[in-house]
């Protein structure tokens, strides 16, 4: 530090995305003649290589994205002053979103594993081909809660609980920086987003206020993120768009400076979402300039601008000027350069092209995409055993619906280079004595879907009338049928403009799927409905009507091979779900865990949901008994134990989701019906029993009393157990 300039220190405080183009050829190479008057000081990050941003959007392979890396470090490296590597980022939210990267289920259906231990597994691999490519961070996990499903966003997340969120957030943590806090091989610094409250937003739209009381920030929409922290050592956090309080985040001295480094002790650097330090200006209209945006996000603790060079541009002349403490920039300077020392970049800064196009989507991980795809199924219902299908009986099977055909594969993902669709799985699996027939149905978006398009336009009312009856047509002489529905990438998606929707007002089925399902009920076939989808989907007609439904959200470029196996048998599913699905959109919010005063009904209508959290039915059953507790008494800073038997009760092998939850019964301040606090996802043979153990103590226990304080009240508490939230089993544990 002491040997930096100030235009070499604000240098570490930059990135350069679209901005890549001036320092290309005209094929996007990248051109040594043309890096000065960008690179000459220097570089912090350089935003996502393997989009190919400056060669019109083609996007990079493994050994081009390596070899453009290179050719940047070189540069950097011989013709800076003080030779300080730069530092790039890629995405990675549910594998590496690059060309031929390995594409996994989406986090929401990660999620409905239950299973930290191969989300870990998944993000070791996302890591692996991220930094093969020469990546050192990737812009993941999202540790919001999603406590809307109009929000489009909602398929990033890891669902509507803090301890779910949390305990699938850590193992993704793990997974992608490895024991740390040096970056070992294969790995690269994970970042914890979005910096927070991101996901109640004000109306389900991106972006917008959160209204949320500092207490239920602290106790819930924090909670993931204090653990990343202070368990996962996560070295990287984003800010979210949305404001606090009337504060936008990316400004938030609350957030940045007190809660994250002053109570947290927060190690790494703060890096802005894509173009929010500007948005404190055009949008939020906290700023009258750039440079008074640069000025807010710089003094909260802002370390890095992303993803190009803007307002912190303004930083030399502010310092000069006497408006930015000098000080401020070399915090942010010091913060960035040390995760390059702890990313070993000043030893390694170079790629190995030929290690990126050896680890990228082998075989190894081709078989954890389908691993993940097959653990990540929720089974909503199943009448009549419907399913599995029987591969004996059904000799003609129709195949329906706008997601059978394509593979869906969910936002920031990548052609990965190979994938298998619903309509190819099934081909694969029914065998040659089976005959499957194949119709669209209808169309969701009359154009093919599309997570980067702007205009959306809803499938045409008329043609699909005509689709609808091809479809019928084909019921009719099938013996069962197979209809695949739900969402597509260009109607549940990350809003990120006003030209970019996502958002949705409504959660019933759109694009006339409703009517492809009334008429194809009414043909008297049985109809299988799977649900690939972004965000949960109020259905309550088609849970009344058809006898089984199967949840698969975007289940990654293996899901039609994993969808099929769980149609037909080869495979049980054992997900649960991580969010509620509501019935109407008049119920939000619906998430489980709210406080008591919320659960009175609605004139004529319910307020339970039409699938509780937690919940997931099996080709087998399952019966949970003999709840015990270790102790039955315990101090505020005690431990005990809960016990539950778990017995396999049917026919099949199968995953059972034990879930222990908490509540507190008489406190000082309002608290949930009930909080998720534990649960072990186990898999028995028929007739086989196990005993589950799970732990209880203060962080199961404890409030934030009315003086702000986090504490352990004395007290009765309810240990509840089941296998959704819906539980079964009750035993109580006394705080003296």
């Amino acid at each position: 530090m002491s040997r930096m300039t100030l235009e070499e220190k604000v240098a570490q405080t930059l990135a350069v995305w679209q901005q890549k183009r001036q320092i290309a050829d005209a094929n996007g190479n990248f051109d040594p003649a043309k890096a000065a008057p960008i690179l000459q000081h220097g570089i912090g990050q350089i935003t996502r290589v393997s989009d190919g941003v400056e060669r019109g959007g083609k996007r990079r392979g493994p050994r081009e994205a390596a070899e453009f890396v290179n050719a940047i470090q070189h540069w950097v490296m011989e013709h800076t002053r003080l030779a300080i590597p730069a530092m790039f980022h890629e995405e990675a939210l549910h594998g590496l979103a690059a060309s031929k990267g390995t594409n996994f289920p989406v986090p929401i259906a990660l999620a409905s594993s239950w299973d930290p231990a191969l989300v870990e597994r998944v993000m070791t691999v996302a890591a692996r081909e991220a930094r093969a490519r020469g990546a050192q961070q990737v812009l993941s996990p999202v540790l919001d809660l999603a406590r809307d499903p109009r929000w489009g966003r909602t398929e990033e997340t890891y669902g509507e609980d803090p301890h779910l969120v949390s305990e699938i957030g850590l193992a993704a943590i793990r997974g992608y920086q490895g024991p740390g806090p040096t970056l070992t091989a294969g790995h690269v610094f994970a970042t914890a987003k979005h910096f927070a409250a991101h996901g109640p937003n004000e109306g389900g739209i991106n972006t917008a206020p959160t209204q949320v009381p500092e207490r239920e920030l602290r106790e819930e929409l924090l909670w993931p993120f204090e653990l990343a922290i202070t368990e996962g050592h996560v070295m990287s956090v984003m800010p979210s768009y949305n404001e606090v309080d009337g504060v936008p985040s990316t400004a938030s001295l609350f957030l940045l400076q007190r809660v994250l480094r002053q109570e947290w002790g927060f190690q790494g650097f703060v890096v802005s979402d894509y173009n929010a330090i500007e948005q404190l200006a055009d949008r939020h209209k906290v700023a009258g300039s750039m440079n008074e945006a640069a000025r807010l996000a710089i003094a909260a603790g802002v370390d890095l601008e992303l993803p190009d060079r803007k307002a912190y541009l303004t930083l030399v002349d502010e310092v000069k000027a006497g408006r930015v403490d000098q000080r401020l920039v070399d915090e942010a300077a010091r913060h960035v350069l040390r995760l390059k020392f702890l990313a070993g970049l000043f030893e390694h800064p170079y790629a190995d092209p030929d290690e990126a196009e050896r680890v990228t989507n082998n075989a190894e991980a081709q078989a954890l995409a389908l691993e993940a795809a097959r653990a990540s199924m929720v089974l909503l219902k199943n009448e009549k055993n419907t399913l599995p299908l029987d591969r004996t009986r059904i000799k003609k099977l129709a195949v329906v619906g706008p997601n059978a055909g394509d593979v869906h594969l969910g936002g920031y993902s990548e052609n990965p280079g190979r994938g298998v669709s619903v309509l190819q799985g099934i081909k694969d699996k029914g065998g040659a004595g089976m005959e499957i027939a194949f119709a669209e149905g209808t169309r969701i978006t009359e154009e093919p879907a599309s997570w980067d398009r702007n205009e959306v336009a809803p499938g045409d009312p008329a043609k699909n009338a005509q689709r609808i009856a091809d479809a019928v047509k084909i019921a009719r002489a099938a013996d069962a049928v197979v209809a695949v529905i739900g969402t597509n990438e260009s109607t549940s998606r990350e809003a990120y403009a006003d030209n970019h929707l996502g958002d949705m007002a409504t959660l019933g089925l759109t694009g006339n799927q409703q009517e492809l399902v009334d008429q194809l009920v009414a043909t008297g076939k049985p109809v299988v409905v799977v649900l690939m989808n972004g965000r949960p989907l109020a259905i309550p007609d088609v849970a009344a009507k058809v006898p089984a439904i199967l949840e698969v959200w975007y289940q990654g470029q293996e899901g039609g091979t994993a969808i099929a196996d769980a149609l037909f048998g080869d495979v049980n599913p054992g997900g649960k779900l991580p969010i509620s699905v509501p019935r109407t959109v008049g119920q939000l919010p619906v998430y489980y865990n709210r406080k008591p005063t919320s659960f009175r009904n609605y004139l004529f209508e319910s307020r339970a949901p039409l699938y509780p959290f937690g919940f997931g039915l099996s080709y087998t059953t399952f019966t949970l008994s003999d709840l015990t507790l270790a102790d039955t008494t315990i101090g505020p800073a005690g431990h005990t134990t809960a016990s539950v038997k778990v017995t396999n009760t049917g026919t099949r092998a199968g995953d059972e989701v034990v879930q222990l939850y908490v509540h507190d019964l008489v406190a000082s301040v309002t608290r949930p019906v009930k909080q998720l606090r534990g649960f072990q996802r186990v898999s028995l043979k028929p007739g086989e029993s196990k005993t589950v153990t799970l732990p209880i103590g203060p962080d199961a226990l404890w409030l934030i009393d009315q003086q702000m304080q986090r504490r352990v009240e004395p007290g009765d508490f309810e240990i509840l157990v089941g296998n959704s939230s819906n539980t079964t089993l009750k035993a109580t544990l006394t705080v003296k």
